[in-house]
């Protein structure tokens, strides 16, 4: 078997690498002709359409990773099928799982590549995707924010109506401090300037209005330094600012947020799971795809490649699903990341009670 195994790896591999490749320049002259118009009017340097191209396709590729695994091996097992290969490997004392060893290995070492660009090469070409739409084709959302609030603390909210990153400065400033549903102390401003000397913030026209007991104090002035644990950068993060992080830097980001009590830390933790999850996928699939292209059947190849992308889009939806329903507040976020492979290894379990023997 060794020579074979070396032949199913060598045949798998290269039409994953095949398949993976034509889906996404597919995928790339699609938006390329989409944008294209874009790209002219806005000016857009060749080299910077390059480089997108670049940093969007390797988005595509773990995109796409479901559907190429799939139809890989869909691929070389209904080949091996149609030509009675697998029955005469079978009907040599080989077992089906034994057969399945190469496809196994040929599945982690992809795994393993894909959990590498999901933690390390991934997050900086998704920032690298959304620099280029706001630098380009969004101008008009790449220095302003508006309304926005941040957690600082268990029991401190901030506020700031309006937010330039050009000047680190923002507008009409609020500073809240709650307790069991109480407001304890506010203070308020009519702008915030990040001191780069002195790594803090100045709040300009201030008011501070504290709630002691039964009384009220109420005090004011031009400027006050304020001892905040934010940054400018913290007031400038893209929405997708958890996929744009490798794994160390968004393991660090998962601590601060927990310090701070913030409550969008679980889309960050959400992240994590997603990426010690999506791996596995490239193991599960390439079991159900080998076990339902295992048989010689008059459809051909063709129908069941076709039953390839059908079975992985629908693994892609119940992934975008699961995630989406995680984001949302389930009570159990890891189960429902980790639901898609829950379904598909059991119904891979059913399925292998039907394989030839």
């Amino acid at each position: 078997m060794k020579l074979l195994d070396k032949l199913i790896i060598k045949d798998f591999l290269k039409t994953y690498i095949f398949v993976v490749l034509m889906l996404i320049l597919i995928v790339l002259v699609l938006d390329f002709t989409e944008k294209n118009d874009a790209f002219i009017r806005n000016e857009v340097p060749g080299i910077a359409i390059i480089k997108y191209m670049v940093n969007y396709g390797l988005y595509l590729n773990n995109l796409l990773t479901p559907i190429t695994v799939f139809i890989s091996v869909i691929f070389i097992t209904s080949k091996m099928a149609g030509r009675t290969e697998i029955i005469a490997i079978l009907s040599s004392g080989v077992s089906f799982m034994r057969m399945l060893v190469p496809f196994f290995i040929s599945a982690v070492l992809i795994a393993i590549v894909s959990f590498l660009l999901n933690g390390w090469i991934l997050p900086g070409a998704t920032a690298g995707v959304s620099e280029f739409r706001v630098t380009y084709l969004d101008k008009e959302k790449s220095n302003q924010a508006q309304n926005l609030h941040i957690k600082v603390a268990p029991d401190t909210y901030a506020y700031i109506s309006r937010y330039y990153a050009n000047g680190n400065t923002g507008y009409n400033f609020t500073l809240e401090k709650i307790e069991d549903g109480k407001l304890l102390a506010k203070l308020s401003a009519d702008r915030i300037v990040w001191d780069t000397a002195k790594l803090a913030w100045s709040a300009k026209n201030w008011r501070l209005r504290e709630l002691e007991d039964m009384k009220e104090v109420y005090s004011v002035g031009e400027s006050l330094d304020t001892v905040l644990s934010i940054t400018p950068n913290d007031f400038d993060l893209p929405l997708n600012h958890h996929e744009t992080l490798i794994l160390p830097k968004l393991n660090e980001q998962i601590k601060i947020l927990e310090e701070r009590g913030a409550d969008n830390v679980e889309f960050y933790r959400i992240e994590k799971y997603v990426r010690y999850m999506s791996p596995f996928a490239a193991i599960i699939l390439t079991f159900i795809g080998v076990i339902v292209s295992s048989k010689k059947t008059r459809g051909g190849s063709g129908f069941k490649i076709a039953l390839g992308f059908f079975l992985a889009f629908i693994y892609i939806i119940l992934f975008i699903l699961s995630r989406t329903f995680a984001e949302s507040g389930a009570a159990f976020p890891v189960f429902a990341v980790w639901l898609p492979n829950i379904i598909f290894s059991l119904t891979g379990l059913l399925l292998y009670k039907t394989v030839p023997r």
